[in-house]
C-alpha cells in the first residue's frame, strides 16, 4: 500500500474515531458498551496505520559513501 493510501485510511480513521466518540456523548447508557467497543476497534486501527506511516516515513535508505 502506498504512503497515500495508508494517509487516505488514516484520515478514515481519524473521522470514524471523532464520530464515534460524539455519538458516545449522545448515546443512551445502554448503547454505550457496544458504542465503546467500536470506539476501542477504530482507536486500535487508528493507531496501527500511524505506525505504519511512521515506519514508511522513517525507512529511509541510509545515505550512500561513496
Amino acid at each position: 500500500m502506498s504512503l497515500r493510501d495508508l494517509a487516505r485510511e488514516l484520515y478514515r480513521a481519524q473521522q470514524q474515531v471523532g464520530r464515534l466518540e460524539k455519538l458516545l456523548l449522545s448515546a443512551l447508557p445502554e448503547e454505550e458498551a457496544a458504542i465503546q467497543g467500536e470506539l476501542a476497534d477504530a482507536r486500535a486501527e487508528r493507531q496501527q496505520l500511524q505506525k505504519m506511516i511512521d515506519g514508511r516515513k522513517d525507512s529511509s535508505p541510509l545515505p550512500r559513501k561513496y
